[in-house]
């Protein structure tokens, strides 16, 4: 490691990334809790705590393999200069703060994704895209919140199924102890996944830099996005915990388990095969699917529509935003 290539510019940029990592646990706050807020087995205040600390706890159990996509498969690592990672950056955070204004549940992964690409894209045109990465990713934004909606369904079937004739009590308090559990689950692969996305642009910074000879994502930098990630969480963000809580679904602890439960198997998959998946596409559909489960009317479409939406639109207009951000940084 060559420390004197630590220039005031790069470290402002680590700045940055730290402040999309603590925006991202912020935005998604939502994702980790609002099931468990909702059906009422937590309240808010020790739900935020409970996922801040699994959030974090991720780092213990995953490898990089979401880091090594972000970092060197979507945009050749020799195009990512301070520019791009800046136009990057501030195309997502951009996004991210407009979109949790709006209590809108969008994806701040693909608000990073598309950063990456639209500022990268704009320095160097379009062959500078990694097309089997992008493709990768892209077709986990379909294959994601269809896994979750499938296994949502598929779990509160094969639950309704096999407490068909327990006592109601008993089910609501032993679903109420299980959802610890899921949520817990939940948030450890929420962690698995997006914080690693922060430390792929620091890594990935870190080498276009020269402060590493070459690509690797350092256990300080791993380390530290999964603890502003954590903090993050911990601030939470309200409006899209409503949302995601209630303005969809009406959930009940046995709900509120197998949906945290199928996005965690989804996000749990997602991070073993280093696919950067949109944490909040895979609890939006789960929650859609155990809702659905019940009754067709169960769920407020409007709302879900909205929200498809919101991620239609998200990676194009956080990499028009970026590409903004890299004309106007270049410029001086």
């Amino acid at each position: 490691m060559d420390f004197s290539a630590l220039t005031l510019g790069v470290v402002l940029l680590i700045g940055v990334a730290f402040l999309f990592d603590l925006i991202n646990g912020m935005h998604d706050a939502a994702n980790s809790i609002a099931t468990i807020v909702s059906t009422r087995v937590l309240k808010p205040f020790y739900a935020v705590a409970w996922a801040a600390f699994f959030n974090f706890a991720a780092y213990f159990v995953f490898e990089t393999h979401v880091a090594d996509t972000i970092g060197r498969g979507l945009i050749s690592p020799q195009v990512m200069d301070n520019q791009v990672v800046f136009g990057a950056l501030a195309g997502a955070i951009t996004w991210n703060l407009i979109t949790w204004w709006g209590g809108i549940p969008s994806s701040s992964s693909h608000a990073l994704v598309g950063g990456i690409v639209g500022a990268g894209v704009t320095k160097a045109g379009f062959d500078s895209i990694l097309w089997a990465g992008l493709s990768k990713t892209l077709s986990a934004i379909v294959l994601s919140p269809f896994t979750g909606f499938v296994l949502g369904i598929a779990l509160v079937l094969l639950v309704s199924w096999l407490f068909l004739r327990a006592n109601p009590a008993f089910a609501d308090g032993l679903f109420r102890k299980l959802q610890l559990i899921s949520s817990a689950l939940y948030s450890l692969g929420h962690g698995s996944n997006d914080a690693q996305k922060t430390a792929g642009i620091i890594a990935v910074l870190l080498y276009a830099n020269g402060v590493y000879s070459e690509f690797v994502v350092p256990a300080w930098v791993v380390f530290s996005c999964y603890a502003v990630m954590g903090l993050g969480t911990m601030l939470g963000g309200w409006r899209i915990v409503h949302t995601m809580g209630s303005k969809i679904t009406r959930l009940t602890p046995m709900q509120g388990a197998c949906a945290e439960t199928a996005g965690a198997i989804t996000l749990f998959g997602a991070s073993s095969l280093g696919i950067p998946v949109s944490t909040t596409h895979t609890i939006t559909s789960s929650i859609v699917g155990v809702g659905s489960a019940k009754r067709y009317s169960a769920v407020r479409w409007n709302v879900a529509t909205g929200i498809v939406w919101a991620w239609i639109i998200t990676i194009p207009a956080a990499g028009l935003l970026s590409a903004g951000y890299y004309f106007l940084v270049h410029l001086f």
